[in-house]
């Protein structure tokens, strides 16, 4: 796989992250909390449930948060039930956009979710128009200063991955979804740290949009990122690192 990725961008977002930790724990609990009220809380037998957890574990949340998380899914505790919805849409320069919801009150999602689509110049798509233009795999992103292509090439394929590239100074392993546990484990038990490791939407090929379609595509992807609804933002939009 070559070409740009959003993925070789982790390390120039890690700041923004780090600030945004309370909203990103706040998701990742909304998503712990779905995968065991659909798949049960034991992650043994609950393999989108065992992914939920390696990203929070990645984002370093404690424990007891998890726990926590996992038992309102299976209403141990008491907590809000979350719907998952997915909307299409096109941004300003025919950018296609998937925008993965998981929210308690869908009548109030779709209705800010158009509304920030609206403001920026972006408008809803219909069905499968934009869902096509993804695959979902799993994207495991490693330092490319710390380790080689070659170093962490051998680790993942022997371990199932599909592609290993060098993107801008990111090693990024793709894999099938059924793959990136066994993947991910491999290389975190040879000693490897990872910048970022997750199951994703990835775009078959990336669009270059002119300088204004850029900004005003990043302004509309932060805008959807900071809503509490929202819970991922996809696009294949070939974006300068500044802009994302």
């Amino acid at each position: 796989m070559s070409g740009h990725s959003k993925w070789a961008t982790i390390k120039h977002k890690k700041g923004a992250a780090d600030a945004k930790r309370g909203q990103m724990f706040t998701k990742l609990i909304k998503e712990i909390s779905i995968a065991a009220r659909m798949g049960g809380g034991d992650s043994d037998s609950n393999a989108r449930l065992r992914t939920a957890m390696l990203k929070a574990r990645a984002a370093n949340m404690p424990k007891d948060n998890i726990d926590r998380a996992i038992k309102k899914g299976t209403g141990e505790l008491g907590g809000s039930t979350y719907e998952e919805l997915v909307y299409e849409a096109y941004a300003p320069g025919g950018i296609a956009i998937l925008i993965e919801v998981l929210t308690d009150n869908k009548n109030r999602a779709a209705a800010e979710v158009r509304n920030i689509l609206t403001r920026a110049g972006g408008s809803l798509a219909t069905s499968n128009a934009v869902l096509r233009l993804f695959t979902r795999k799993g994207v495991i992103s490693l330092d490319g200063e710390k380790y080689s292509e070659d170093q962490v090439m051998e680790v993942a394929l022997e371990a199932g991955a599909d592609d290993i590239a060098n993107e801008d100074g990111e090693i990024v392993v793709y894999t099938s979804p059924e793959a990136f546990e066994a993947v991910l484990n491999a290389i975190t038990e040879k000693g490897m740290e990872t910048d970022g490791a997750e199951v994703s939407m990835v775009p078959e090929s990336y669009v270059d949009p002119d300088k204004d379609s850029g900004g005003k595509v990043a302004k509309l992807i932060d805008k959807l990122e900071e809503n509490d609804d929202v819970q991922n933002v996809y696009h294949n939009a070939n974006l300068p690192d500044e802009e994302e």
